[in-house]
Formats: structure tokens, C-alpha cells, sequence
């Protein structure tokens, strides 16, 4: 008897925690929704003369995920085709004259096609593109004229790290090749050479927790052998070796095309930060590989100091300048890289022109960080700085003939409102963009292609007045609909590509004459692929959190839906934090109402076919209270004033039913879903997906938190819903990607926590998707992936209680 008794308790164990069989998939609205075929891409060239249609597959199948996979230096690589192994392909092309109105089928492209990195020519005759196959990446030439692609790389390319190719000229390519096939790479020995060692010797070199480093001698060889290429110069399909083979994470052509500047990876490789961070050489050579100048000698980054605004004491955004024939520039700190000296100037602009046998030239030094500067001519260049201490930029005109800097703007990078656009640029004599000046000279294009409102997102085009610095707004989308400019095909004219959608409509192009004021030309039209959504409602709805700050959220009800009659619905919040300085930019309405709806695996739109009101996008802003305080200094408060706030505002539409909410996120969204379960009762349930819980584990600076956990512990602590894990009773499901590649959220910090609330006595599932990454892919993980939210939502929102 005693046996039998043990053996139904192991039984009843044992059917306790036995994980469930295969995949599932989710009601068959949700599933048709999530493969319906993506919409495809455009590209025109400059003079709207022809587009190139793109189209994609939807969703890869767990078993190409699968396929083998190197995951060292901060990269994930395929090892048998010397390529990056997880991208997002484009599977069919098409060639459509937009004078005429016809579509031209694309001949000679190769089969089972995975191509990206389309790239025009010069002369806008030809478009590059690339390959990619089981065993090696090719470069294609499409000829317009002829609508045929072609073949044209000898060797197979390297696209490991840096520019996958440039077009030199009309005829002309430059790529990376493979140095010997995949079978050469080294064999792990079995013994190994010896320990695996780090040290540090009294510098002081902080590190984020960056996925996927070298971990061993045996990560360094593999390393070498697959970054280490050749770059060939292709001339009419003829390939010639241009230098020595090197590691190169970048490399970019002078604008005569005389020069090459080149950053090469140098030994010893580290094993605290990812390839783009080890010790490299920024050289420039001439177009046989000959080494003219050795600008600078870089360290491996993980040397830089932590906290905002500090950066590597060492020069840095090496850079041509895109007006003159070949000058190269960069900065250097003033500071030693540590903002908080008090300077007057904590950067340095240099430049040195060719043939690069002279000193460097000071052009100017800017009183914040510097971030780049956009060419124009010799009068004039736009040089941006950058404090993210203080969320500021500021953008200043640039004499390079007097070396003169005036400014011209400065606001807050959460001011979406006062956010004057990008300048237009064309190309000059060399083939470069640069920034173009219309009116004689004196005023700017700026395209805004958001153009942020206290009516929602209204794109628009503006003259920017270089001498009042005023900018006039000349053409903005109407309201009703949503319509951005994507290419000013003729400046002088005014002539537009934009991209135009509604509620109903959906997105496709046109061309804009805003000189003439003739009729939008369409040139697409493309069919909705979510015939499923027709009916439904989207609003965008505002409301206030109890300290008074604006909040807005994207609201979506059921077709056919009738508050007064059916009663307030079950409801889905869906959210991600952000930090702000000023609660004035917090409150700002950020988003369109009359925007398409297009649905993202990762979104929460889904649940409005399954009879849920769903709050999309709900602003959950954390800001600066005061000026002596920051952010993160009452986060947890500034959570539960935002969910109460989106609770209430649905409650009283009468739309929502307060006691049936859930609440969603993913990354530092699904953070702020464990938070508010673990320090609120508002929620039936919670789905947390890639999160990351315990901020211990990320102990320098997480999201926008620069104070490092032996600064703050106490915050570190407070933030951390791990902490907490013994008051989460709220039903939790957590998801989390098998090979997240993400600094920070491990996939342990998944693991931990679920380990931590099941000990206490929780209500929680963990689920964890085979080969995925910080974001997901595979086809059968992701219809498993809406499987498992509905479930919980129908169980733990719908029918709590029942």
C-alpha cells in the first residue's frame, strides 16, 4: 500500500510539472493575422524615374533558426557562409517604371533568392544586392534598361562586420571576400591550451553586460578566422586585391575616390565587449592597399568611463568630409573623456587633407559632446551636440571658410513638438550628400517626417530661415489622415515621393507637386492584408495621472461594439517606459490616430478580434520631479499613478472593466509589467516577455540610469522586482527567447525570478522559445508565443472568477 501511495504522489508530481507537448497555436483570427504576407518595400531612385518593389516571406520556420550558429564577439555568425546568422530577407524583386505605369519582372535572380543591402549606382542604372545561400554570399547587379541581374563577384563576400560593399563608380564595386572556405576553420582541440585568464591592473574600466563575448583562446582563433577578409575592388567583374587581409569593421571611400579610410581590428581581442569595441587602427591608404596615414591608434573601449556624456579618452567619429575631395575628420576630448570637468570646451574638431603628410588642422571645439557634423559647402557645414544628462541637443551653423560657429537651436531630445526636422540633402559634384540650400541661399528644406502636435503626428515639410532661425512650415499632412514625405525627388520644384494611409486606407505612395498643385499621383496600391480588422475603432484617448501630467494611449474596440449595450470589456494594457527631465515633454501626444493599423508579432492588437479593449502604446512616462532629483528616484510611484490613470480612463468611457485589466510589455516594458505586479492590485494578470528583473545583474547603468549599483544600491534594489518576488501573487506569464542576444536580459534573469515567485507560492508559467533571440522569428514560436498570452488572458482576464 505504501508503495502504491508513493508511486500515485510521483504520478501527481510529476503531472504537476511535466512541460507541455509541442506547439500550440492560438484562435485562427489571431493566427491569420500574424501571417498575412508583409507589405513590400519600395525604393526610388532620385529622380522618380523607377521603383524597385521588395518583397518578403512571412515569418522563418524554428528549423532555419536553427541552423548552426557561432556566437562570439558581440556577433552571431553563421559559420558555413561567413554571413550574420539571423536576418530578415527580401525574397522577390520587381522593377516598375513610374512614367509609364508597368511593372517589369526582375530576370536572373537566383533561386530560393535571400537578398538585402540594395544599393543604387551613381548613375541610378544599376542596384546592387546581395545574396545570401547555405554556403556563401554573392553580389548581384541589376541592369534597369534590361530589368536582368547578374552575378559579379569571383570570390564570395565576407559580411561579417562593417559595409557590406560601395559602389566606387557606375562600373566599379568594392566588397570583402572570404580568405578560405568554411571547412578550414580551426578544430577544438580537446585539450585545451591552457586556462582560460582576465586581469585587470588598477584601470578603471567598467562594462555593460554585453551577450555573446569571446570566452576562451579557442573564441579568439574563430574570431580571427571568420572576421579576418580581403577587400577587392571589382571593376566590370574583374576582382583585384586592394592591400592585405585585415579584420575590418569599417572601411569608406574618399568623395574623389582616390582614398580609402579604413578601421582595422587589432590583438589582443577583448572579452568584455563586442568587436565594434576592441583595439583597432583608423588608417588611410591609397586604392592599392598602400598605408599613407595612420590616423590614430584606438583602445578597446572598455576602458571607458561610466556615466552620461563621458566617452573614451581618445579620438573618435572619424569621418570624410562630404564637400571637399578628400578631408578627413574627427574629434578629441578635452576632458580626458569625463564630462564633469569644469571646461569651457570639452571637444575638438580636426581635420587633415590629402596627401595626409602634414598636422591635423583645428576646425572648431564645442562647449557639449560632440555628435557629427552634415555638410553643405565651403560656407557652410551643421555641427550637432549632445548632453544625455540633460535629454539636450543642439545644432550650430558652421563657416568652414572662417571657422565661425553660430547657433542656431537648442531644445530638449523629448521635445517632440519643437522638433524642427531633418535638412534635405542632394548630391554634389563628388556623389555625396550634402545639405541643400534653396531661396538664393539663405533657408534650409527640413522634412519632419513625424512632426509631433497637440493634434497627434502630422508630418511636414518647412524652409528653415538660416538668419532668423525660424522655420516655416510649407507643406503639413492634413488632418484625418497620416502622410510623410519619404524623398524630395526635386527640391527646387518641390516635387515629393510621400506615403500616405487613414484608419481605412492603406499605406502606399505618391507623388506630391506642391509647386503646380496638380492631383497626387498614386504609384502603388498596395491591398490591405488584415481584411479581419475592417470595423474596428482606433482612437487616441488622453488623460491625466494624479500629479497632473498628460497621458495618452491608442485605443482599440471590438467591431461593431456597443458600450450601452454589451458593458464595459475585458482589457489589455500595453506599455514601455521612458524617461523624461521635464514633465512638460512628458505629457506631450506622441502617435497618430489616423494611422494604418499593421500588426506586429510583438503587439498587443490581436486581442481586439477576441473581444478585448485594447490600450496600446499607454504612456507610462517617468520624470524628474524636480531639478535635484532624477527619473528613477520614485519610479515605482510614477508606475502606479500611470496604470491607475489608464485603469480609471477606460472605466469611465465605460469601455473597460477595472477589476478584468491585464498588463504587458516586453523588455524593459516587461519590467514595468513585473514591477506593477509586484507593488500593485490592479491586475488580473501580467505577460512579461525578454525582461530583465534584477538590476544587480546590470550593476552599470540600465535603460537611462547612469549612477552605477555601488552608487545607489538602495535604487538598484528598489527597482528590482526580484526583490519583491515573495508579493507577486498577481498570474504572471513570462516569456523569454532561448539565445537572447540583448546587454542585460539574460535569459537567467527570466529564470531566477520564476524560480524566485514559484518558491513563494505564485501563479506563474515560464515559456522559453527554442533558438530565439531579444526579438522573435521563428514562425512556429510566435503563433505558440500568441498561443500562450491568449490563454493566460482568457483564463486569468476574461473569465477571472468564472
Amino acid at each position: 500500500m505504501r508503495t502504491l501511495f508513493l508511486l500515485i504522489s510521483f504520478v501527481i508530481a510529476h503531472a504537476c510539472y511535466a512541460q507541455d507537448e509541442g506547439y500550440k497555436t492560438p484562435p485562427k483570427e489571431i493566427a491569420d493575422l500574424l501571417l498575412a504576407n508583409p507589405t513590400p518595400a519600395v525604393s526610388v531612385d532620385g529622380q522618380g524615374n523607377w521603383m524597385l518593389v521588395m518583397e518578403r516571406n512571412s515569418y522563418p520556420s524554428v528549423e532555419e533558426l536553427a541552423q548552426p550558429e557561432l556566437r562570439i564577439a558581440g556577433q552571431r555568425i553563421n559559420p558555413g557562409n561567413f554571413a550574420p546568422s539571423r536576418q530578415t530577407y527580401i525574397n522577390h524583386f520587381k522593377l516598375k517604371d513610374l512614367h509609364a505605369n508597368r511593372e517589369f519582372a526582375v530576370t536572373g535572380l537566383p533561386a530560393n533568392m535571400l537578398a538585402g543591402n540594395v544599393v543604387w549606382s551613381p548613375d541610378e542604372k544599376k542596384i546592387a544586392f546581395i545574396n545570401t545561400s547555405a554556403k556563401a554570399v554573392d553580389l548581384y547587379v541589376i541592369d534597369i534598361a534590361t530589368h536582368k541581374a547578374t552575378r559579379v563577384n569571383k570570390q564570395p563576400l565576407n559580411v561579417i562586420l562593417g559595409d557590406h560593399f560601395i559602389w566606387m563608380d557606375d562600373h566599379t564595386l568594392l566588397y570583402k571576400t572570404i580568405l578560405q572556405p568554411a571547412t578550414a576553420a580551426p578544430a577544438r582541440s580537446l585539450m585545451p591550451a591552457g586556462p582560460t585568464i582576465q586581469q585587470n591592473l588598477g584601470k578603471v574600466a567598467p562594462s555593460r553586460t554585453y551577450q555573446d563575448l569571446i570566452k576562451s583562446p579557442y573564441d579568439e582563433e574563430l574570431f580571427a578566422f571568420y572576421a579576418t577578409t580581403q577587400l577587392v575592388k571589382n571593376v566590370n567583374g574583374t576582382e583585384t586585391k586592394i592591400g592585405e587581409p585585415a579584420i575590418y569593421n569599417a572601411y569608406s571611400l574618399s568623395p574623389d575616390k582616390k582614398y580609402l579610410l579604413t578601421r582595422t581590428i587589432n590583438k589582443p581581442f577583448s572579452y568584455l565587449v563586442p568587436a565594434y569595441g576592441f583595439n583597432a587602427s583608423i588608417r588611410v591608404t591609397d586604392l592599392t592597399g598602400k598605408v599613407l596615414k595612420v590616423i590614430a591608434t584606438l583602445p578597446s573601449t572598455e576602458l571607458s568611463p561610466a556615466g552620461y556624456d563621458n566617452v573614451l579618452n581618445a579620438p573618435r567619429l572619424f569621418e570624410w568630409r562630404d564637400d571637399e575631395p578628400a578631408t578627413i575628420t574627427w574629434c578629441v576630448p578635452l576632458d580626458s573623456g569625463i564630462y564633469k570637468s569644469k571646461k569651457d570646451f570639452h571637444d575638438v574638431v580636426y581635420a587633415l587633407s590629402a596627401p595626409f603628410t602634414g598636422a591635423a588642422s583645428e576646425l572648431f571645439k564645442t562647449s557639449w559632446r560632440y555628435s557629427g557634423t552634415s555638410w553643405g559647402n565651403d560656407k557652410l557645414a551643421l555641427v550637432s551636440e549632445r548632453l544625455q544628462s540633460k535629454q539636450a541637443i543642439r545644432l550650430s551653423r558652421y563657416n568652414p571658410s572662417n571657422g565661425q560657429l553660430e547657433l542656431l537651436m537648442e531644445r530638449n531630445t523629448t521635445d517632440a513638438y519643437n522638433n524642427p526636422g531633418t535638412p534635405v540633402t542632394e548630391k554634389n559634384k563628388y556623389g555625396r550628400q550634402v545639405i541643400k540650400l534653396i531661396d538664393n541661399g539663405t533657408k534650409l528644406l527640413m522634412n519632419n517626417t513625424v512632426g509631433s502636435s497637440p493634434k497627434g503626428d502630422l508630418p511636414f515639410l518647412a524652409k528653415f530661415d538660416l538668419t532668423t532661425k525660424q522655420n516655416e512650415i510649407i507643406w503639413r499632412c492634413p488632418e484625418g489622415t497620416f502622410e510623410m514625405v519619404t524623398d524630395v525627388i526635386d527640391a527646387e520644384k518641390l516635387v515629393l515621393l510621400t506615403r500616405r494611409e487613414s484608419q481605412k486606407d492603406m499605406p502606399n505612395y505618391y507623388i506630391k507637386n506642391l509647386v503646380l498643385r496638380v492631383a497626387d499621383r498614386p504609384i502603388t496600391a498596395f491591398a490591405n492584408p488584415y481584411p479581419q480588422l475592417e470595423g474596428i475603432s482606433k482612437q487616441k484617448v488622453s488623460y491625466k495621472r494624479a500629479d497632473g501630467v498628460d497621458l495618452t494611449g491608442d485605443l482599440y474596440l471590438p467591431k461593431n461594439y456597443d458600450a450601452k449595450k454589451e458593458g464595459p470589456l475585458p482589457v489589455l494594457i500595453w506599455a514601455y517606459p521612458r524617461e523624461f527631465n521635464s514633465a512638460a515633454d512628458a505629457a506631450q501626444i506622441r502617435g497618430s490616430q489616423y494611422r494604418f493599423t499593421m500588426v506586429s508579432y510583438g503587439g498587443p492588437v490581436f486581442w481586439v478580434t477576441q473581444g478585448y479593449a485594447v490600450l496600446d502604446n499607454a504612456e507610462m512616462p517617468i520624470v524628474a520631479t524636480d531639478s535635484s532629483r532624477k527619473p528613477n528616484d520614485n519610479f515605482i510611484d510614477q508606475l502606479r499613478m500611470n496604470a491607475e490613470a489608464a485603469i480609471d480612463k477606460l472605466a469611465g468611457m465605460g469601455v473597460g472593466d477595472s477589476n478584468r485589466v491585464a498588463i504587458g510589455g516586453h523588455s524593459y516594458g516587461a519590467f514595468m509589467t513585473v514591477n506593477l505586479l509586484a507593488h500593485t492590485n490592479l491586475f488580473k494578470a501580467g505577460i512579461a516577455r525578454s525582461g530583465a528583473y534584477n538590476r544587480s545583474l546590470t550593476p552599470f547603468g540600465f535603460q537611462n540610469e547612469e549612477r552605477t549599483y555601488w552608487e545607489a544600491p538602495e535604487l538598484y534594489s528598489a527597482m528590482s522586482p526580484f526583490s519583491y518576488a515573495n508579493k507577486i501573487k498577481t498570474p504572471l506569464l513570462m516569456i523569454h527567447g532561448e539565445m537572447d542576444d540583448n546587454p542585460g536580459t539574460f535569459p537567467i534573469q527570466s529564470e531566477r525570478l520564476f524560480n524566485a515567485v514559484k518558491g513563494h507560492g505564485g501563479t506563474v508559467r515560464y515559456v522559453v522559445l527554442p533558438y530565439e533571440a531579444h526579438g522573435y522569428k521563428g514562425k512556429e514560436n510566435l503563433l505558440h508565443m500568441l498561443y500562450e498570452q491568449h490563454a493566460w488572458l482568457e483564463k486569468y482576464v476574461k473569465n477571472a472568477g468564472k
